[in-house]
């Protein structure tokens, strides 16, 4: 992950992609000889190594597995590397009624060193100050906690050049409240994407463009339904990874596929929404603060902002960005607002920045008190809304948007404002 801001202040997006919405990273991407930079252990509170972090502790009532699956497409060849099939790598969170195990790192060695180094200048850090290889909650290979229909599966997927990892404190909590989570990398988009063994495989995008970005969408919306396919495979008994390496007990048994929504951040919400459109698998959607438009100069629209979806979608934005959007610095929300069919709300946090919607809300203010990082360079990726109270926003309405459209259960907080989440408006 890049924290290279979406826009200069909450008023305004940046020009070319990121006012599309798509926040394409702006450091330069380094070398894979980088120094590894985190191990999967718990947070550092001392002394002169690396500081880690610890991501807020979920609050539901179920224990956090994970587990990792190497996902082959060999009827598919990868657009970015030429003479390659595409290949994945997703995490299957689940709940668990284990309290005790090895706790999976928010990233693994070899892309938490690429990530240091794209970090560390936007932080004024030198690399090697921050463990992302700091410990989740999520417990590895542990048995999956069964029950009759097995749970409500959501995908999540990153924003661009961007890793799985950016939403975990979100997946965390989805889990602990009876949800199985995956999580997707798009290798060759990603900035870095770790496979088995230890083989990182960097980013390799041609310089931005609106056909690169139709690309860049219609790849990652075949990554999806491949993932779909294979948690088919999964819930049949199958064992779809690669190098056919043992599943957690009572994995496959543990998915409801008949009960699919999906989230993501920035890019990561327009590919759901223009999954959406082309597989009704997925039965409701949530876009965090990402465009539905490839060029805002062109006026060329996602698919899904002009014909809109017939099934539940939430949009939830950063400070100027709704579909009201008074600057129409990108104009694909209001598009979209107009054509959707199903079910529809439009979230602002008008004191958040594009970032907030990843952990990076959650670890940075904690990381810039012990690294003394300037407020400055905190508030354009963070913004200045409550950081301890917008969290806990954020995971409500999110846990609140998929048990009403998953699981069936009306919830009050998706009717209107609530003094509980003060930092969140309802656009109307």
């Amino acid at each position: 992950m890049d924290i290279s801001p979406s826009r200069p202040t909450r008023r305004s997006l940046l020009a070319g992609l990121v006012a599309a919405g798509l926040v394409l990273p702006l450091a330069a991407t380094p070398t894979a000889a980088a120094t590894p930079a985190g191990s999967g252990r718990a947070a550092n509170t001392g002394g002169t190594g690396p500081v880690g972090f610890a991501l807020p502790e979920p609050t539901g009532w179920h224990g956090v597995g994970t587990t990792e699956l190497h996902l082959v497409d060999h009827d598919r060849q990868d657009p970015w590397v030429a003479d390659r099939v595409r290949e994945l790598v997703v995490s299957v969170w689940y709940p668990t009624r284990a309290r005790t195990g090895p706790r999976a790192p928010w990233l693994p060695p070899g892309a938490a060193a690429v990530v240091d180094q794209a970090n560390a200048g936007q932080l004024g850090l030198s690399p090697g100050r921050i463990d992302y290889g700091s410990a989740t909650h999520g417990l590895v290979g542990v048995p999956a906690e069964t029950r009759a229909g097995g749970w409500p599966v959501v995908l999540y997927s990153p924003g661009a050049e961007q890793t799985r990892a950016d939403g975990t404190s979100m997946v965390e909590e989805l889990v602990s409240r009876g949800y199985v989570v995956v999580t997707v990398d798009h290798p060759h988009e990603a900035r870095a994407v770790e496979f088995p063994g230890g083989r990182v495989e960097l980013g390799a995008l041609p310089p931005s463009s609106p056909d690169v970005l139709r690309t860049m969408i219609a790849t990652r919306v075949a990554d999806t339904r491949f993932v779909l396919d294979q948690l088919t495979v999964l819930a049949g008994g199958g064992n779809p990874d690669a190098q056919r390496r043992a599943l957690p007990a009572g994995l496959g048994r543990a998915l409801n596929l008949s009960s699919v929504g999906m989230f993501g951040h920035s890019a990561g919400g327009f590919t759901a929404a223009e999954t959406m459109l082309v597989d009704d698998r997925i039965d409701a959607g949530v876009d965090l603060d990402g465009s539905m438009m490839y060029s805002r100069s062109a006026g060329l629209y996602g698919e899904v902002a002009t014909r809109g979806l017939d099934r539940p979608f939430l949009l939830m934005g950063a400070g100027s960005h709704s579909h009201l959007n008074p600057d129409q610095a990108d104009p694909s929300w209001p598009e979209f607002w107009r054509n959707q069919r199903g079910w529809k709300l439009d979230l602002n946090i008008a004191e958040g920045e594009h970032f907030s919607y990843t952990d990076y809300q959650a670890i940075l203010p904690r990381l810039a008190e012990r690294l003394d990082i300037p407020e400055e360079r905190i508030t354009p990726v963070i913004g200045t809304v409550n950081r301890d109270r917008i969290v806990a926003s954020q995971r409500a309405y999110l846990t609140a948007f998929f048990d009403q459209h998953l699981r069936g259960l009306p919830q009050r907080l998706l009717t209107g404002p609530s003094p509980a989440h003060p930092d969140v408006t309802f656009v109307s």
